[in-house]
């Protein structure tokens, strides 16, 4: 795929922008009917595979992280979702844009991340309703 053909399928596939590849295996935690299914089917379209639920039992290459305001202590949910990565594996956390039920201030988010031993890396529009933060473990960096 050219270059061009690239950046024309970060434009129209909402997970080409977030960097997923072929044959990851992502695990989802929080869904509900809330999430953007575009952004999900696209992920599962990209990886070639569904994504795991909340019962897998084996550690993933990403977490793909729904949260919202109501759903508990934003510290603990990255310090469980980490626990479940593989080595250099990331967590995309997704929350609820600004205005929408759920918000979560991105002052509390990156507290919370550096808390749990992350940083985030960059940010995105994850469609419209949802905000994505990609974190990562500083000792997956080696």
């Amino acid at each position: 795929m050219s270059a061009t053909a690239d950046h024309a399928e970060e434009r129209t596939n909402p997970a080409a922008k977030l960097g997923f590849e072929p044959g990851q295996v992502v695990l989802e935690i929080g869904y509900d009917d809330d999430v953007e299914q575009d952004l999900r089917e696209s992920i599962e379209a990209i990886i070639g595979q569904g994504l795991e639920d909340e019962d897998y039992d084996d550690v993933a290459d990403v977490v793909l992280l729904w949260f919202r305001d109501e759903d508990g202590d934003l510290t603990d949910a990255l310090v469980d979702a980490i626990s479940l990565l593989d080595e250099g594996g990331h967590i995309w956390l997704l929350t609820p844009k600004t205005g929408r039920g759920g918000y979560i201030e991105p002052s509390d988010i990156n507290e919370a991340a550096q808390t749990a031993g992350l940083s985030q890396t960059r940010s995105i529009n994850a469609g419209k309703d949802w905000t994505g933060s990609r974190l990562i473990s500083p000792q997956s960096k080696r």
